[in-house]
């Protein structure tokens, strides 16, 4: 299977880039968030508002554990997704897990409303504790590090394409 996984903060590119790399490889394109609000029948903020975080986190697990076999396909997935083992299993085991790395004022500048943004937080955390706590998560499980910061999309997806050629 020739699959590109894509991790990371909110904010930091995965949607965007994977488009764009999906149409250079020639690949199709994925996002996880989309398949959540899909099976849950409402946006990413409104599940964790109505449900939960751990609901949402739960469902996010278990939506990204469950997906099918697929080859030439490029996953953009929830910030949050490193929290859950058993989706971070199933990634691994359907491609290379790429983790596009900005730095937190990046971020904040990137999310101008987080509350509709559909970010998982607990009560009083900000996107300083978000981050905090995922960074060494994606390091774990990313295969290869782009460091995004100051690079266009198109020098992301250059730099992605670089290091699977």
């Amino acid at each position: 299977m020739e699959n590109i996984v894509l991790i990371g903060m909110p904010g930091c590119g995965k949607s965007t880039v994977g488009v764009l790399l999906a149409k250079t490889l020639g690949y199709g394109f994925l996002d996880t968030d989309l398949l959540l609000q899909q099976a849950a029948g409402k946006k990413l903020y409104e599940i964790i508002r109505d449900d939960g975080m751990e609901a949402f986190l739960r469902l996010e697990n278990e939506t990204v554990a469950a997906l099918p076999e697929m080859d030439k396909m490029v996953i953009a997935t929830g910030g949050s997704v490193v929290l859950g083992e058993e989706a971070m299993a199933r990634l691994a085991a359907l491609g290379s897990i790429v983790y596009l790395q900005l730095p937190l004022g990046e971020i904040k500048r990137r999310i101008s409303d987080i509350r509709t943004r559909g970010i998982a937080m607990g009560p009083g955390e900000g996107l300083e504790d978000v981050y905090a706590r995922r960074t060494p998560l994606y390091a774990r499980y990313a295969d290869i590090t782009i460091p995004a910061d100051g690079l266009s999309l198109e020098e992301v997806v250059e730099e992605i394409s670089r290091f699977l050629a």
